[in-house]
């Protein structure tokens, strides 16, 4: 007997994400198993500490699943609904995320651990996966200058 076993191919920070990615997965016939979704489900805050929802396949299944999940992935958009530009490398494959990185976030964030709230300043970058270079949120005012 031929033994099969699992290989991750995506985390996700909560396990809604991770349900639909897994319901398109197995609309095209692919075996899906979710690792650590209820731990998370139970408390969100140690999503990061244990690494996130696993989202794990048959080996054998590895290279379809990563061609369906690349072909499903959305990327950051402009207020006109075109893809952002990394100004590096100029490509599209461009991902909104949060950090701590600076003095007040910091701040913040230890504020809201303290009172039990939820942190009010993080600062919020773009990163490209083709070249891995952060470059800042460009804040857009579609209504500045106009009155309403």
């Amino acid at each position: 007997m031929i033994e099969k076993t699992f290989v991750t191919i995506a985390k996700y920070q909560y396990s809604s994400e991770a349900q639909i990615a897994k319901g398109r997965l197995e609309a095209d016939g692919i075996k899906v198993f979710l690792a650590d979704n209820l731990t998370i489900d139970t408390d969100p805050l140690v999503s990061n500490a244990i690494g996130g929802v696993k989202l794990k396949v048959y080996t054998e299944d590895e290279l379809e699943a990563r061609k369906i999940l690349k072909s499903i992935k959305a990327y950051s958009l402009d207020n006109n609904g075109q893809p952002i530009e990394c100004p590096n490398c100029k490509q599209h494959h461009v991902e909104l995320f949060s950090s701590i990185d600076s003095f007040k976030s910091l701040l913040a964030f230890l504020f809201g651990i303290l009172t039990f709230t939820l942190p009010f300043h993080t600062r919020y970058k773009y990163v490209c996966e083709d070249c891995k270079s952060e470059f800042p949120v460009k804040k857009e005012y579609p209504f500045k200058g106009k009155r309403i």
